[in-house]
């Protein structure tokens, strides 16, 4: 940080048109920010929706090829429900967050029936903005520039902006090492600055009002030699939540989000379920490439029957770690006869 911010002051840059594939994006922004009696000084931050981004460089697709658009930008699948509409996943992206439906989005795209598509590099779309629009403006100026998105998070209800790219700013501030207000040494305590500022401009610009670009002042933020929003995505042995509870259950049992595999056997739904078709959605997991048994689905319990002991108990033991995955808990006792095996199912997990 280049200095405290004792005052941060954040205004919506109003006036920017209807974007569209091949317009001088950076002209547009410094057109509205004249318009707006708004000058660019140094430390100025513009955060900028990717979603005029994505406009001005015509990354879209067609709306009736929305699914097809997810699957081309998603890396892997982390979680996915059933809704109301269909199937909903978290992915990673190509673009390197973790968002739902990999950041592909049909609200606000004019009149066109497309769905728009992040920027395959996010901090390069920042810096290049950033180069045109200080090209524009004409006279030099030290400014940051981040390219915003809106995202979900774990624990959380709502959506919020975050930093789906930046040039020129700080994006973590690490404060370990140092002490607080107290004097206590902090040990883990490094701030995202980078999803402060989206955040923040997205109180002024919002989803409804047509004005994609906020300056924030007054921020400290500014420094040439920022790191890019990339490194802020948490990934390998940092990344807590590779996948969602459920989704790690299943693919354990050889049963991978996103997979014809995941259709056959079915995804849980977005609103509660009632216990029984969470049972045999579980018992269909756990029968997942174990043909030699079958399974008899009650009401409280699963009777499962095979050549031999072995192959029940195996099928048994699946269906406990299955039953898991669906918040259920059970309990196995023996059957009545030589390769039965019967789960009790008797509690939340």
């Amino acid at each position: 940080m280049t200095s405290p911010a004792l005052a941060v002051t954040v205004t919506a840059v109003a006036g920017v048109p209807e974007v569209r594939a091949g317009d001088d994006l950076a002209g547009l922004l410094v057109a509205a920010l004249r318009a707006t009696g708004l000058e660019l000084a140094d430390g100025d931050v513009l955060v900028v929706s990717s979603k005029v981004v994505s406009k001005a460089e015509g990354l879209t697709a067609p709306a009736a090829s929305r699914d097809d658009a997810v699957v081309a930008q998603s890396l892997r699948v982390v979680a996915e429900r059933v809704t109301p509409t269909g199937t909903a996943r978290v992915v990673e992206s190509a673009a390197g967050p973790v968002m739902a439906a990999a950041g592909v989005d049909a609200s606000n795209t004019g009149d066109d029936a497309v769905v728009l598509l992040l920027p395959g590099d996010p901090d390069a779309a920042a810096a290049s903005l950033r180069d045109a629009v200080l090209a524009a403006w004409g006279r030099p100026v030290s400014i940051g520039l981040v390219l915003s998105d809106t995202a979900g998070r774990p624990w959380r209800v709502g959506q919020t902006d975050f930093a789906l790219g930046a040039c020129g700013v700080t994006t973590v501030e690490d404060l370990r090492g140092g002490v607080d207000a107290d004097g206590r040494p902090l040990q883990v305590t490094v701030r995202c600055v980078a999803d402060e500022l989206a955040a923040a401009a997205d109180l002024v610009k919002g989803k409804d009002r047509a004005v994609p670009v906020a300056l924030v002042r007054g921020s400290g933020t500014v420094r040439e030699d920022g790191a890019g929003a990339r490194t802020i995505v948490r990934t390998g042995p940092e990344d807590w939540f590779g996948l969602g509870r459920a989704e790690a259950v299943r693919a354990a049992l050889g049963v991978t989000p996103g997979t014809a595999a995941a259709l056959d056997v079915g995804i849980p739904a977005a609103w509660p379920e009632d216990r029984r078709t969470r049972v045999a959605r579980a018992v269909r997991v756990a029968l997942r490439d174990q043909d030699e048994v079958a399974a008899d689905v009650g009401a409280d319990e699963v009777e499962l029957s095979g050549e031999d002991d072995f192959s029940a108990g195996l099928v048994a033991a699946r269906l406990l770690v299955a039953l898991h995955g669906e918040g259920l808990a059970g309990a196995v006792r023996r059957g009545g006869r030589a390769g039965q095996a019967v789960v009790v199912v008797d509690a939340p997990a």
